[in-house]
């Protein structure tokens, strides 16, 4: 096997294809959103939001007003659920298609944002003529607007993934001012989501030094600033702090071949849209003992990026990279415990006896031999 150094020296980094611009800073959105709308030729655009944003917030009205003044608005769909239900989707595409929209902004977390990608990618597929651009106002922290791929809840409850490289938004505005009004749970929950990118992906395959080095950076920023988001949820200079380290956990990257990010993910994608847990706490769930169990199984290499995390949250090692590993482990399930964001899976009815097939879908093979390691792992979190 190469070593860590030797395997670091080949590679390849492009940013994603559609990508054109990403302006943060509160308040940001004035001023930003006409430059995205010029920028991606967006003439009418279909406002696509989550149903508490629309009635329980004045954010809507505010990007509606932006959209008018620029005479850009086409119509607003807010009828979007968690985890993205097709039926929803379908019913945002006869909104878009009957106001001959030619954009989408979305506004929310990563729920509006999916079923965005999703919305463009059937209505590509219905015209076959090219996917129509977008432009992402995240309100969480859950990093879907830094992808090619979008996931959605089919009829049967499943979740279903679709990619492309036109998927990605072509504007993302990192407007903290907007994040005010998220509440508190889902706001330092979808951040662990965000820590569970920065972390996967020092052991995803293909990918680039330098976007490891910024998982290190969002990996210490997101440990040091949501607990002081948890104690000050007005702080506007702490929510933008944690949205740059959002962006850094999951950086725009376009990939010679797909790679999936690890067992954390996978597991959560079968956790979160058949029994109802919101993403960010299937993260919160999973990813400490999905770390813990690479330190039994994770390849040499996995295990020296995982490790090295340490340093960057200032910690001393332990001696052993596999002790190194476990304590890293050890200190996200200590986030998540001062969170307030500890939970179980009793509380969402998830089967002991579905646990196998949960761990094969998630390993892609019900014939994968860490099955067991991972079933035995799940028995955990009940």
């Amino acid at each position: 096997m190469e070593s860590h150094s030797q395997a670091s020296l080949i590679g390849f980094y492009s940013w994603t294809d559609t990508l054109k611009g990403v302006y943060y800073g509160p308040g940001s959105t004035k001023i930003a959103l006409p430059k995205l709308l010029g920028v991606l030729g967006i003439k009418k655009a279909l406002l696509v939001t989550g149903k508490s944003l629309h009635d329980k917030t004045d954010i809507i009205k505010k990007v509606e007003a932006i959209l008018k003044d620029h005479d850009a608005y086409g119509a607003t769909f807010y009828d979007v659920g968690q985890h993205s239900p097709i039926a929803g989707i379908r019913r945002g595409l006869e909104i878009f298609t009957q106001f001959q929209c030619d954009g989408i902004v979305a506004v929310g977390g990563g729920s509006p944002v999916d079923a965005s990608k999703a919305l463009l990618y059937f209505q590509q597929k219905k015209t076959d003529g090219p996917t129509l651009p977008h432009i992402a106002i995240p309100t969480t922290l859950s990093a879907a607007e830094y992808s090619i791929g979008a996931g959605y809840t089919d009829e049967d409850g499943n979740k279903v993934a679709v990619s492309s490289q036109y998927l990605a938004p072509g504007g993302i505005i990192l407007d903290a001012e907007l994040t005010l009004a998220t509440p508190e749970r889902l706001w330092l929950s979808t951040g662990i989501r965000a820590l569970d990118h920065a972390v996967e992906t020092l052991y995803r395959p293909l990918t680039p030094v330098p976007v490891k080095a910024l998982c290190y950076t969002a990996l210490a920023d997101l440990f040091r600033y949501l607990p002081q988001s948890k104690e000050n949820s007005q702080a506007v200079d702490i929510r933008q702090k944690l949205q740059l380290a959002s962006w850094m956990s999951l950086w725009p990257t376009k990939r010679e071949k797909y790679s999936a990010l690890g067992l954390s993910h996978a597991l959560g994608h079968k956790l979160g849209a058949k029994y109802g847990i919101p993403h960010g706490i299937t993260s919160c769930l999973t990813l400490a003992p999905t770390v813990a169990l690479k330190a039994e199984i994770g390849s040499e290499e996995d295990k020296e990026w995982l490790s090295k995390a340490l340093i960057y949250l200032q910690e001393p090692s332990t001696g052993s990279m596999e002790g190194d590993i476990l304590k890293l482990s050890s200190l996200i399930q200590k986030l998540v415990f001062d969170l307030g964001l500890q939970s179980n899976l009793t509380e969402y009815n998830v089967p002991h006896t579905d646990l196998p097939n949960i761990a094969g879908g998630a390993l892609g093979s019900q014939d994968d031999p860490t099955i067991p390691q991972v079933v035995k792992m799940l028995r955990t979190l009940y």
